[in-house]
């Protein structure tokens, strides 16, 4: 049964949902789009800038990026190239391996940050508008949603707390052995820093 096909989706509350979630994926590019048009820069390279605004320089690195974003090593060197080019990137060379080096944001990196990290907005303001509970419940769903994705193996990296050796699931609430504490569903976390993948 074709999931886009309007005349047979209705049968099915899997198809809607996915065709819902589809919607607001192409809302998220076309904000996305929006935002770069102003600035002068594509969708992966504002996605580039946020993401080396708010991680750890240990990940800020072309291999890591290419599985975060899902893209070629290629894809990614090439917008670094860009936004090096621009100045809002610069490259430091590991002394331990000239070949390898992390990418950080300059100062202009930063501000431009700053000017375009509003554009996922007009996603936010409906799920304010949502009930506590309807939070909580869509919170959840969509975590198991990633989950799954990510067992599949479409979702190659993700740092959430159902993948990580601190997290531990207990039959009420769940627990983190690092913060050392109980974790309430609102509690759990999509992209911890301090995420470490549980041994295979």
């Amino acid at each position: 049964m074709d999931t886009f096909d309007p005349s047979a989706q209705h049968l099915r509350i899997e198809s809607k949902i996915v065709a819902a979630l589809e919607r607001i994926s192409e809302a998220f590019r076309v904000l996305l789009w929006q935002e770069g048009k102003q600035h002068g820069l594509t969708p992966i390279q504002i996605q580039l800038l946020l993401f080396l605004r708010f991680h750890a320089p240990a990940l800020c690195k072309v291999n890591y990026l290419a599985k975060e974003f899902n893209v070629t090593k290629a894809t990614i060197s090439e917008s670094i190239r860009i936004l090096t080019k621009k100045g809002f990137i610069f490259k430091e060379t590991d002394p331990a391996d000239t070949r390898s080096f992390t990418i950080h944001l300059t100062d202009i990196g930063k501000e431009m940050v700053s000017r375009t990290s509003a554009f996922a907005t007009a996603i936010d303001k409906p799920v304010q508008g949502l009930t506590q509970f309807q939070k909580e419940q869509l919170f959840q769903n969509l975590l198991e949603i990633i989950k799954k994705l990510n067992k599949a193996g479409v979702v190659t990296v993700q740092r959430m707390c159902f993948s990580c050796r601190f997290y531990h699931r207990g039959p009420e609430n769940d627990y983190c052995s690092l913060l050392k504490k109980t974790l309430h569903k609102p509690d759990l976390r999509v992209d911890c820093p301090e995420h470490e993948l549980v041994a295979p």
